[in-house]
């Protein structure tokens, strides 16, 4: 039997909550996901930082230090920045907007239980808060011998890091596995 919106599953017994239905999940991981495409689409198009160095000024946005990267012999890493911060994000986001979207209103969109699973396995190769952690230890670095100024990419991609978390953490795994069942039984 499904749980209410709003609404929490206990025990008789002692009272635990053994499931709860939050209100709006599925709107609120929707809505993040949602910005998260938005700001990683922009997030493309600003300077992600500049650095400053004996006389040379170099401005790189995400698209740019990936292909640096790549030019400069590290292909693994060049890539592996692309899949991790852009590739797997898009993906992540496109498939909670792709499996939640149609379940605000009880339908169920083709195939969402596929998405859904890949979605739960992908989500530890979301690195998003690792990228901005190694970009901010990499930059301490880098500040000793250069000027080093953050550009608007930067603050794009540390609110995209937020709405990345937030939109994965908007819903309970166990609630989704419920609605899509509920609304796959409406069928």
């Amino acid at each position: 039997m499904p749980v209410p919106e709003g609404t929490a599953a206990r025990c008789k017994r002692c009272d635990a909550v053994l499931f709860q239905n939050r209100p709006a999940s599925l709107r609120r991981a929707t809505a993040f996901a949602i910005t998260a495409l938005i700001l990683l689409v922009l997030v493309h198009f600003f300077p992600f930082l500049t650095m400053d160095a004996a006389g040379m000024r170099r401005t790189l946005n995400l698209t740019s230090a990936t292909i640096a990267l790549m030019d400069q012999g590290s292909v693994l890493v060049g890539l592996g920045v692309g899949l991790f911060t852009v590739v797997m994000p898009m993906i992540m986001a496109s498939g909670l907007i792709f499996v939640c979207g149609p379940l605000i209103f009880g339908r169920i969109a083709p195939g969402a239980f596929t998405v859904a699973r890949w979605l739960s396995r992908m989500e530890p190769w979301n690195m998003i808060e690792v990228f901005v952690l190694a970009v901010l230890v990499s930059l301490l670095k880098i500040a000793k011998v250069a000027d080093v100024h953050f550009g608007i990419g930067f603050y794009l991609f540390c609110i995209l890091m937020l709405c990345m978390a937030a939109a994965v953490s908007g819903i309970d795994r166990d609630e989704l596995w419920d609605r899509l069942e509920v609304a796959r039984g409406k069928k």
